[in-house]
């Protein structure tokens, strides 16, 4: 499924249930967002997103442990789980999603190229999705956005909320 087709039915899931979205970007850098904006009517349910791409931001503004960030590094499942949190906390949302991850070219802090960890946090808990990708940039960016956002149609779909 296309990142806008996805977009717009996590949209309308959300709008049906009167419930709101949040997102925190880290290697996606606005694109996450981007593709929920697109969607005409967005506004009736995203509240924001954050977009903390230096490390540093993760803690200060969202909230994530800073000796998680300073044992671990940006790029875990647990950093991404407190990306997710602190967002829909920051920004008063019912659900949230957050990406961390190496888009490339380089690895980073001992994680390879495609490296990702989706989040989605919501009233149910906070979960965090592993993810394997490969290719380009682009690719690997694109590759985080659909999958947070497939992520969070799974949970709406499952009853799960």
């Amino acid at each position: 499924m296309s990142e806008g087709a996805a977009a717009a039915r996590v949209l309308a899931a959300l709008k049906a249930d009167g419930a709101t979205l949040a997102v925190a970007e880290s290697l996606t850098g606005g694109l996450l967002a981007a593709a929920l904006v697109r969607v005409p009517g967005a506004s009736a349910v995203f509240r924001g997103s954050v977009t903390a791409y230096a490390t540093d931001l993760k803690a200060s503004v969202l909230g994530v442990d800073e000796g998680l960030l300073d044992v671990h590094g940006p790029v875990h499942p647990v950093v991404a789980r407190q990306m997710a949190e602190g967002v829909r906390r920051l920004l008063g949302a019912d659900w949230a999603l957050a990406t961390t991850g190496v888009a490339g070219p380089d690895p980073q802090d001992g994680q390879p190229v495609g490296t990702v960890y989706v989040a989605l946090a919501g009233p149910a808990g906070t979960e965090a999705l592993p993810l394997r990708l490969s290719g380009g940039r682009d690719t690997i960016r694109h590759g985080s956005v659909d999958a947070a956002l497939e992520l969070l149609l799974r949970r709406l779909a499952s009853g799960q909320v």
